[in-house]
């Protein structure tokens, strides 16, 4: 692997924005171009972050040989057509979260890498927060003995205006694939894949969801207790229950600088963990150590978590009878 690492942007939003902003963090990484569906967007975009190349579709950027891998941090509905781009050209891959729209298309992103021999994975940034390895070991270690509940909530007070992305289905619209995909990943990240899931949800006009509540039952006995919505910015906290304690994550608790631990007969505790810049830079790091140890995958965000995922985000979608393709 080159030294430095030699990134390229495929899209030019305010995603992308913050992501090379935060890649300013990363050592040795370069941002050496940016693609767009448009020649002027691409050219404005490299111009405001001081990158040498611009191209103005998502093939040549895909094709410059000196890319190690690419970011795509289209809005959803476009990762699917965007990664495989890339995926087909040989170019490792970071993609923003969910990875695609439906399990069967994420499905086909990962027998493509697979199949390529090419480094893929989601940009679920919240797998990558030094706050939730902690966790994770502390709740491995029985910290807080055997979990019995997870609770999460993401609420957000979406724009009016009824063309919005987040309102329309074939772009994947509603709350559950935007900020859902949160509490989501929270619940497996601590208790797997659900055994039984119930789902309930007001839907807009348009058909897709704007309230959104879920409970996920496990064998253990465990439960996940979650929202998501569109209509109203909620607390965006977690907790995760033991039978000896629980972990406290504060607002946007998909981004955390720390969280509390509280103990059966203890004082509650505050675990600070690293932060900085906006949060990308763990993500766009954990890809740098796998590119150049020559991993296929990441563990921290493996493919097979993500494909688990999007398999539980389906099943909700049937229960609140949402379909985002035609």
């Amino acid at each position: 692997m080159t030294d430095p690492i030699r990134w390229g942007i495929l899209a030019t939003g305010a995603i992308a924005r913050s992501f090379v902003a935060d890649l300013s963090l990363v050592p040795d990484a370069e941002v050496l171009a940016v693609g767009s569906r448009s020649q002027d967007a691409a050219d404005r975009f490299a111009a405001a972050h001081g990158i040498p190349r611009a191209y103005g579709s998502w093939a040549e950027l895909a094709a410059d040989p000196d890319l190690d891998v690419i970011y795509v941090a289209t809005p959803h509905a476009a990762h699917h057509e965007a990664s495989l781009t890339c995926l087909r050209a040989g170019k490792a891959v970071l993609c923003e979260k969910p990875l695609t729209l439906t399990l069967a298309q994420a499905e086909e992103l990962v027998e493509a890498a697979r199949t390529g021999g090419v480094f893929l994975m989601e940009a679920m940034w919240m797998r990558c927060f030094p706050a939730l390895h902690t966790i994770c070991g502390l709740v491995a270690d029985g910290a807080i003995g055997d979990v019995t509940t997870v609770s999460a909530d993401f609420g957000l007070s979406a724009p009016p205006d009824v063309t919005h992305r987040l309102r329309a289905p074939e772009l994947g619209g509603g709350a559950l694939l935007d900020v859902g995909v949160y509490p989501v990943t929270l619940a497996h990240l601590m208790l797997g894949a659900p055994d039984r899931i119930e789902a309930w949800a007001r839907l807009t006009p348009e058909g897709v969801d704007e309230n959104t509540g879920m409970i996920f039952g496990y064998a253990s006995g465990a439960l996940a207790a979650l929202t998501c919505s569109l209509v109203g910015d909620t607390p965006h906290t977690a907790a995760i229950t033991g039978t000896l304690g629980r972990i406290e994550l504060a607002r946007d608790f998909y981004r955390p600088s720390g969280f509390t631990l509280v103990r059966v007969g203890a004082e509650p505790e505050y675990v600070p963990t690293p932060f900085e810049g906006v949060g990308y830079h763990f993500e766009a790091a954990e890809v740098q150590r796998c590119l150049r140890e020559g991993l296929p995958e990441s563990p921290v965000a493996p493919l097979a978590e993500t494909l688990a995922v999007m398999a539980t985000l389906d099943a909700v979608r049937e229960r609140i009878g949402v379909e985002y393709l035609s």
